[in-house]
């Protein structure tokens, strides 16, 4: 079965964006970005890809992404419609009257949408972000891959939104790398 896998950039403090959404406070150090685009090279936009040495690397880990409303946000802003042509994509919105690029699919029941995607054959799911819509699915969540960059951000979005409801997590693997920043695999654990 595929596996949900919440893969985002979190501060020190639980924070994935600013209060203004911003993610550029994030310190960067060599020795993590080789090892995301090594591991993660489907996270990257596709309209970046070729950039930065990706153009036609294959995915490694995910096929399929899910993302909030904001988090598709800005790349519709900046002009790009599909961010993640490389992948299966599916905007979770209940805003959103449509969405002009027919590749990607607006959604507005994102529990039953993942639940139907864990079953069908492909590699894992990853949830992009936002909080809201981590919130919503985290019963769903088989795994979660912090991203923890050296610095606090004292307020914004964070990692997580919605009611409250305790779900205990695991570390598996840690890697440190050279600022101090970590990529943290947690897999749910007995409650």
């Amino acid at each position: 079965m595929r596996k949900l896998v919440y893969y985002v950039a979190v501060s020190i403090d639980g924070f994935i964006t600013g209060p203004g959404g911003e993610f550029d406070f994030y310190p960067e150090a060599p020795d993590m970005v080789e090892y995301l685009r090594a591991e993660f090279p489907e996270t990257m936009p596709s309209h970046i890809r070729p950039h930065i040495g990706l153009d036609g690397v294959p995915n490694k880990r995910f096929d399929t992404v899910v993302m909030g409303r904001g988090t598709y946000q800005p790349a519709l802003e900046a002009g790009v419609a599909s961010p993640y042509a490389h992948l299966r994509q599916y905007v979770v919105s209940t805003t959103l009257a449509e969405i002009a690029d027919p590749t990607i699919e607006l959604i507005t029941d994102p529990v039953a949408t993942v639940r139907r995607l864990k079953e069908e054959p492909g590699a894992d799911i990853w949830l992009c972000g936002g909080a809201r819509l981590a919130g919503e699915l985290l019963p769903e969540i088989d795994e979660l891959v912090f991203k923890r960059y050296p610095v606090v951000a004292g307020d914004g979005l964070p990692a997580f939104t919605g009611r409250f409801r305790p779900r205990p997590f695991a570390p598996v693997d840690t890697r440190t790398f050279s600022h101090g920043g970590t990529v943290t695999t947690y897999r749910p654990a007995p409650a």
